[in-house]
């Protein structure tokens, strides 16, 4: 499917609902990472300079999607990371794809998370996520659950099997980058309570991603609130 196909069936800014996820992943190298191999390498390392922190691990990148009947397809191949800082000032091609398990309070509000100065997003507020991983498609397909219930346990230290999880998933696209969430209500797990939970786990943590939690209420976002999670948080308290 090209774009413009694609922008069609997956508006912009607008929340759809997705019933099943089938993209798998492909022993190929991506076009993109391949046509751009000179200039990635050249923006890598002043990446690395601004920010000696950076690690280059292995990443995925979609390289075709498509969207219909409720099914979100593709294929997705592996990539440096150092590709993907590239990609995202360049996303003439492909598509990034991220997962959000997005924890519901008992009294509704929102968890959402603060990166770390030194990470690719410093002070970037969201829901805990992390680009897809070869080790996140089970059978050759991506694993939402894989991807996303690891992140949000590494980086926040809630498990989102504890939690009552939706059906199915929701889809927000801006530009090239697509959301896929899921809701995850914690009963009986207060606002307050899930925040001294998480800011626990990152005071133990000797290395952690995230500064701490940020709680979403509805008609109060914080500064550094990306578009995604803002979307993600706009449509949830929308719902009633």
């Amino acid at each position: 499917m090209s774009s413009e196909q694609l922008a069609e069936s997956l508006p912009e800014g607008q929340v759809l609902t997705c019933r099943a996820i089938r993209i798998r992943l492909s022993p190929d190298p991506h076009p993109w990472e391949v046509a751009n191999a000179t200039e990635i390498a050249a923006n890598w390392e002043r990446e690395i300079a601004a920010n000696p922190a950076l690690f280059n691990g292995r990443v995925t990148l979609v390289s075709s999607l498509a969207f219909g009947e409720g099914v979100l397809s593709g294929v997705s191949h592996e990539i440096d990371f150092a590709t993907f800082l590239f990609w995202r000032k360049h996303p003439d091609q492909g598509w990034h794809a991220f997962a959000y398990a997005v924890p519901v309070t008992a009294d509704n509000c929102l968890m959402a998370i603060r990166m770390g100065a030194k990470t690719a997003n410093p002070r970037r507020v969201y829901f805990a996520a992390g680009s897809f991983e070869a080790m996140d498609f089970t059978n050759g397909f991506l694993d939402f659950d894989a991807n996303a219930h690891r992140e949000a346990l590494e980086e926040t230290g809630l498990n989102m099997t504890d939690a009552k999880a939706e059906t199915g998933f929701q889809l927000l696209r801006f530009g090239a980058a697509i959301a896929i969430f899921r809701r995850y209500a914690f009963l009986g797990v207060k606002t307050d309570d899930m925040v001294r939970q998480v800011e626990a786990f990152v005071a133990a943590d000797p290395d952690p991603e995230i500064e701490g939690p940020v709680v979403l209420r509805n008609g109060a976002f914080p500064s550094g609130l990306t578009r995604h999670a803002k979307g993600v948080a706009e449509w949830h308290f929308s719902q009633g």
